[in-house]
């Protein structure tokens, strides 16, 4: 075919049009990065994303990383905000283990695909809940909670912050194990139970150690037992649900970042790269684990694993547990 040198520079001035306006990523994030919290401040999930904001604004020089709390409907609100939104790295979420792995399991339809309509990036640490009891309930640990609840069944109270989020469900699994019933008060968010705990309003419930060590520390919560398969790190002379009467127990949330599905590749080595640089720091994981956390940092492909991974334990948990939302 003869291409007249009219049409051909024509022809030109397309193709230089055409990668004159291709978006260029080599200075992301030119605008502020929203990073979305599913849940209310003061819960674990918020504590890590505020933190992580600050390290990758330090990394990024000249970025601002803004974090977003949208709590609502055991983090789904804020799950569905980001998968709907664009993917063009300007919004992120900062997710759990309860919006990814345990809502699939518990709800029949999710407004979000864990799988489909999200891009991992790092999974940025482990979270041992920490079974806590206000001090005047007369239980020093774990044996002699299941006695006082099998003595008064359905009488003691637990909270959660909310129905069907992790430390719900951790607790179900628990009652289930010990063939004890409690009472379940499902409260807007954790800080909320956590206040009411030490109030004496309810007598016990799981929480994340960045939400109640420094109350076990400063003696307004006694802190029974851990959740996790091995002690943490923050209080190692805790034992483990396990290791007080019900091996196999194990219960533990999980954070970490993720993008809308489609999230350009650069944006995404960017934000992978400089995550996992800062999860890696000695200092970094020193601070988490003060907050009674342990810091992870892996890349976004071992990332979507284990979320594939956590979807189908939890949807077992789930089973073996009976546990429904109220």
């Amino acid at each position: 075919m003869n291409v007249s040198r009219r049409t051909f520079a024509r022809l030109l001035l397309v193709a230089g049009a055409s990668v004159a306006i291709a978006p260029s990523f080599a200075d992301y994030p030119e605008h502020p990065v929203r990073m979305v919290v599913g849940f209310p401040p003061g819960q674990a999930t918020d504590v890590i994303a505020r933190e992580m904001s600050r390290k990758l604004m330090d990394a990024l020089p000249g970025s601002s990383f803004v974090v977003e709390n949208r709590p609502g409907a055991a983090g789904i609100l804020g799950t569905r905000s980001v998968a709907v939104a664009p993917p063009d790295g300007s919004t992120i979420l900062m997710a759990s283990s309860g919006t990814l792995a345990v809502n699939p399991a518990l709800y029949s339809s999710l407004p979000y695909d864990s799988v489909k309509d999200f891009q991992p990036i790092t999974l940025a640490a482990t979270v041992p809940l920490y079974m806590v009891v206000n001090p005047s309930l007369p239980a020093n640990s774990v044996a002699e909670l299941v006695a006082l609840a099998r003595a008064q069944p359905g009488k003691i109270n637990y909270g959660s912050g909310g129905s069907g989020v992790t430390n719900h469900l951790a607790m179900e699994m628990f009652k289930g194990a010990a063939g004890i019933d409690m009472t379940h008060i499902p409260y807007k968010g954790g800080p909320a139970a956590v206040t009411d705990l030490m109030a004496g309003r309810i007598s016990v419930m799981f929480e994340t150690g960045p939400a109640v060590l420094q109350f076990i520390n400063d003696g307004r919560l006694r802190a029974l037992a851990v959740s996790s398969a091995k002690r943490a790190s923050a209080r190692p002379e805790l034992p483990t649900i396990a290791e007080s009467g019900y091996p196999g127990f194990e219960a533990v949330p999980w954070i970490g970042l993720v993008a809308p599905a489609g999230i350009p590749k650069p944006v995404l080595d960017t934000l992978s790269r400089e995550s996992m640089k800062i999860l890696h720091e000695k200092e970094f994981e020193a601070k988490l684990a003060s907050l009674g956390a342990d810091a992870v940092g892996n890349t976004p492909d071992e990332f979507a694993a284990y979320i594939k991974s956590e979807i189908a334990r939890w949807t077992e948990a789930v089973k073996k547990s009976g546990a429904k939302v109220d």
